[in-house]
């Protein structure tokens, strides 16, 4: 079984993966030529290239490596998709005093799970580890030792017409009106800039985003976690322990939903958090789907980050251990 790759780019080397897992990158891409097609590709290119040059993102210029580098259409389109549902906890740690982050990410693209990378990221605050892909520049799972673990989720669509797919455009049209970070970008940011968990929670739920967004957060102190439910420009947390999976519990919305059973992931998770041993049993279903593609355990305060790639409701690679 195939192990996942660690990297250590220098300050500002993210971009340089996209070359050196080129091999990855190809799976990636030609998934995405396979599920959207080129015409789509290229005209959600050019729309997300615009969007994100005109907010003045601050990476912008990555993205633009990264498309350099790929030489076809799809890199500035990838790093915005957000159409990923997942399950996590901020929960206590049997084997440690400090918390943990439990974690899978679900999305239906093949590939994701054999691809995946551990990257060292820097940034003022320090280093960070970020969970990623070949060409992704944003960040969707972290861990920063002696600061936090840290992922996202998606929360259902929200319901503006009640017809789906209208509101899909409708979401799509209200990202195009704004300048506020993407939810993977924000995330990104914290983890560069953010000293603590204090620090980290204050930006994850006052910093504008484009999208509604849930945060799972962990600290490296007893007791320091939470989940933080986002809007654009509101937040509502659920304290330590919590957990969540791709519907609202702290904030009275509704919406269309995301994924295979969402409320039965969460209790599940619920039942299982504070006493699941520090390996991979607990991802079974319904945590356990036909789009999961990431499992995650982080324990910021004692240091250790444990990862497995999953494709086809079956383990993809080796247990990454830290």
């Amino acid at each position: 079984m195939p192990h996942i790759p660690f990297h250590e780019p220098e300050p500002g080397g993210l971009p340089d993966l996209a070359d050196l897992e080129r091999a990855r990158l190809d799976v990636l891409m030609a998934t995405a030529r396979d599920t959207y097609g080129g015409l789509a590709l290229r005209f959600g290119d050019r729309l997300s290239r615009r969007w994100i040059e005109t907010a003045e993102n601050p990476y912008a210029a990555e993205i633009a490596a990264v498309a350099r580098t790929v030489g076809e259409p799809g890199t500035w389109l990838l790093n915005l998709s957000y159409e990923w549902t997942c399950t996590a906890a901020a929960t206590s740690d049997p084997e440690a005093a400090t918390p943990r982050l439990l974690r899978t990410l679900d999305w239906l693209y093949a590939g994701l799970g054999s691809t995946m990378l551990v990257v060292r990221q820097h940034g003022p605050a320090g280093d960070f580890l970020s969970l990623t892909w070949p060409g992704f520049v944003g960040t969707l799972t972290a861990m920063a030792p002696g600061r936090f673990a840290v992922a996202l989720n998606q929360p259902p669509m929200t319901r503006r017409s009640g017809l789906r797919s209208l509101d899909w455009i409708l979401d799509r049209l209200a990202v195009g009106r704004s300048r506020a970070l993407p939810p993977s970008h924000l995330l990104r940011q914290v983890c560069e800039t953010c000293d603590d968990f204090d620090a980290a929670r204050r930006m994850l739920s006052q910093t504008p985003v484009c999208l509604p967004v849930f945060y799972t957060l962990v600290g490296a102190a007893p007791g320091e976690g939470c989940v933080i439910e986002r809007m654009p420009s509101e937040a509502a947390m659920m304290p330590f322990p919590s957990a969540v999976a791709n519907h609202y519990v702290a904030m009275p919305r509704t919406g269309h939903g995301r994924g295979w059973d969402s409320p039965g992931r969460l209790a599940r998770m619920e039942s299982l958090m504070a006493t699941a041993d520090n390996n991979f049993d607990w991802v079974a279903p319904p945590i356990l789907n036909k789009a999961t593609r990431l499992s995650v355990i982080a324990n910021p305060g004692a240091g250790t980050l444990l990862a497995q790639g999953w494709e086809d409701m079956a383990p993809a690679t080796e247990v990454f251990r830290l």
